[in-house]
């Protein structure tokens, strides 16, 4: 029911206002004067305003202009009661009022202009929800070509990096050969040569020959493990940040959550207040599936480092005592649904007090916000890839001191 407020003062005016609009069962409350109806309008916020531009007692034009000035009444649909003579004594303005209305009152005339003041609300707000849903749209769009740009970056320099760390993991295998070699070759001396020289016999004395060469092909073997170690981001980067400029793609999901643990690896060892946050992985046997991997890879990375904000968050509310206690552990399991659907879950034990995610990263306005630097909005993001861009499911589950689960759904085709 439409609420109406009738800025007049002519009593007979009022009369017929309050008349012709209480058969329609409107909310109607009446002013007698600008000030009131200022008063009035704040408290009772009114959809229309009926403002009588022919009393000296109202100064309509510039109730029109604060009315319009007002976020909370901007929204009001301003109509001028006037007379032909006086409409044509107003100066030129940029009309400030929706509609006008000539006096004497015509019955129908001014119930069709009530009536047009609702059907030009409900354009206005027809409009706004379509600039909303445009806003929408045009958002994973934003987000893809976001993502595919970064992957883009991403991947030339780890391409940039991947070529010198090849080749000196190459060469290491070589320097590990010749190492060797020299070593057995030194034995060899060192066995023919029974007296040797007082020089030779200092200069083993100062580096100390036995501990050089037992901790020579050590360092050589740690250096093949750190370079190696290198090379494995550096393939994970690439893979995490694949391109899906060619669409629709085969995708070990398997490999994609390796992927994206590697790369948040420096996030799981002891902090202050919090210990290691331990990893378990039950991987099933999946299919290939088909997808966007590099934008599913940016979902997995979003739910996990969720997981982790919300282990270290239950280790800061605990007591020092029970923090110490508090093992933090997240579980990533995977599984054969069906012959159409895998299913991963991502689960952890934070003790945080339960929270209706799923509700909030289902929320069209918070996706909506991509200036929004929350985790909600990083979860948000990932419901839009799994849900809406690979018509999959994300549902949350969480109890008070038992954790937070993640079950993910994706169908195996798209085609």
């Amino acid at each position: 029911m439409p609420k109406i407020l009738a800025i007049v003062a002519d009593a007979v005016t009022v009369e017929v206002v309050q008349e012709l609009l209480g058969r329609e069962e409107h909310e109607v409350r009446v002013a007698p004067d600008g000030n009131e109806g200022l008063d009035l309008a704040r408290e009772f916020s009114p959809d229309v305003i009926i403002c009588d531009g022919t009393s000296p007692q109202i100064n309509f034009l510039e109730v029109c202009r604060l009315v319009k000035a007002d976020r909370q009444l901007a929204t009001a649909y301003f109509i001028l009661l006037t007379t032909a003579d006086r409409f044509e004594e107003l100066p030129e303005l940029d009309a400030p009022f929706d509609d006008f209305l000539f006096k004497p009152i015509v019955k129908q005339e001014f119930l069709g202009r009530v009536r047009a003041s609702k059907r030009s609300r409900e354009l206005r707000a027809q409009l706004e929800l379509t600039q909303q849903e445009l806003q929408l749209s045009r958002d994973p769009m934003l987000q893809s070509e976001k993502m595919s740009t970064l992957g883009e970056l991403v991947s030339g320099i780890a391409h940039e990096i991947n070529n010198p760390i090849t080749f000196i993991y190459s060469n290491l295998t070589h320097v590990q050969s010749y190492a060797t070699d020299l070593i057995e070759l030194l034995r060899l001396y060192q066995k023919e040569l029974v007296t040797p020289g007082a020089e030779i016999l200092q200069k083993q004395q100062d580096m100390d020959v036995d501990f050089v060469l037992d901790d020579l092909l050590k360092i050589v073997s740690s250096m093949r493990t750190g370079s190696d170690r290198i090379r494995q981001i550096i393939l994970s980067l690439q893979d995490f940040s694949r391109s899906d400029r060619s669409g629709w793609q085969l995708f070990d999901v398997s490999d994609g959550l390796e992927n994206t643990l590697l790369l948040l690896q420096h996030r799981l060892p002891a902090r202050e207040g919090r210990r290691d946050i331990k990893v378990m992985k039950q991987f099933g046997n999946l299919p290939q599936i088909e997808c966007y991997a590099g934008l599913l890879n940016q979902a997995f990375l979003n739910i996990i480092n969720h997981a982790i904000d919300a282990l270290e968050e239950s280790a800061q509310d605990l007591e020092e005592l029970e923090s110490i206690k508090f093992k933090p552990v997240i579980l990533i399991s995977t599984e054969v649904v069906d012959a159409q659907r895998i299913c991963i879950e991502i689960a952890d034990n934070d003790m945080a007090i339960s929270k209706d995610i799923t509700a909030q990263i289902s929320d069209t306005f918070l996706v909506a916000q991509p200036a929004e630097q929350t985790v909600e909005s990083g979860l948000a993001v990932s419901y839009r890839i799994i849900v809406e861009q690979h018509k999959g499911e994300l549902k949350c589950f969480s109890e008070p001191g038992k954790g937070t689960r993640f079950r993910i759904e994706l169908p195996l085709r798209h085609s």
